[in-house]
């Protein structure tokens, strides 16, 4: 394995062939075998990744349960910490899609954005605490503060702050406004 650096306690220590992978931090990559072009910046950054290649985990645990998901990218703390085969996924914010673990092609921006999601594919959360309760619906959009933060329902769109926030199992709505349809439940 050529082009690594490894710097902390246990940093890369697993790597066989895996090349052109950068850990900074206690425990950064430390199970990583073949993965390659990967960076973990952090303690426990990527530290449970063995195959998986093109990660970016920066942060205290960002994207620590990651095992084979390939091409995420997590930054701050605990961001994408639970995912673990999830791929083409993008966290940025404390806690952003905290519990993914198989859920793929997220994005999710802000203070705990998506943070319930585990298998929900294909959602958008931008704004802290967006699309906050969520944990297996996909396909939902939400843009501003509280925005379907307590939906379960799928394909809805919710733009602006508290907008859909009440939400919680009726699917396919679509909010714009400053807490547009926030009585709207079921």
């Amino acid at each position: 394995a050529g082009n690594n650096v490894g710097v902390g306690y246990y940093a890369l220590k697993a790597n066989t062939t895996g090349t052109n992978n950068a850990a900074l931090g206690a425990n950064a990559l430390d199970a990583n075998t073949t993965g390659g072009d990967n960076t973990g910046l952090g303690r426990s950054a990527l530290g449970q990744n063995t195959t998986a290649s093109y990660g970016t985990a920066v942060g205290y645990e960002a994207l620590a349960a990651n095992t084979t998901g390939a091409s995420n990218t997590a930054v701050g703390r605990t961001a994408l910490a639970a995912s673990t085969t999830g791929a083409n996924n993008a966290a940025v914010g404390f806690n952003s899609l905290g519990l993914n673990t198989t859920a793929s092609d997220n994005t999710a921006v802000g203070h705990e954005a998506g943070y319930n999601n585990t298998t929900g594919p294909r959602v958008t959360y931008v704004g802290k605490g967006a699309g906050y309760t969520n944990a297996t619906s996909g396909d939902n959009t939400a843009v501003g503060y509280n925005a379907l933060t307590l939906n379960t329902g799928g394909a809805n769109t919710a733009l602006g702050a508290t907008a859909l926030d009440a939400n919680t199992t009726a699917a396919y709505n679509t909010a714009v406004g400053y807490a547009a349809l926030g009585a709207n439940t079921t």
